[in-house]
């Protein structure tokens, strides 16, 4: 019988953890109602600043006008992919991003990159001095 341990840890975590998430409602408000908006043709995205060193949050919102169970729950993996896989490269402030009508289930993971990797460059938000 293996070790489970053994199994366990010679399986990378390629997920996005829950404390990097935004998940209390207060938390989406405020930054809704003090955070800076940009907006894509898929997407609103909503910036807060951190302060200091303090961990960076990313949220998302993907209404029921976005389609089925289905359609919204493909397009939030693909955010949260993006999410997880530019972490490092992301603003210094809290990230929500609000899915529009249009944002429908023929977005790709490389559709989505192009376009948030454009909003953050056109806007010189990676380097975080516009924040």
């Amino acid at each position: 019988m293996p070790n489970s341990d053994v199994a366990s840890s010679a399986q990378p975590n390629f997920g996005y953890p829950k404390q990097l998430r935004i998940r209390k409602k207060a938390v989406y408000q405020a930054i809704y109602a003090h955070g800076l908006r940009y907006f894509t043709a898929h997407f609103i995205v909503y910036l807060r600043p951190t302060s200091g060193d303090a961990t960076r949050h990313t949220g998302m919102a993907v209404s029921r006008k976005i389609g089925s169970a289905v359609r919204r729950n493909r397009l939030k993996r693909l955010l949260r992919e993006y999410f997880r896989l530019h972490f490092d490269e992301l603003p210094k402030a809290d990230i929500v991003i609000v899915a529009k009508k249009q944002a429908h289930d023929k977005l790709g993971l490389n559709e989505v990159w192009a376009e948030l990797a454009l909003l953050f460059q056109k806007n010189d938000l990676l380097s975080g001095t516009h924040l």
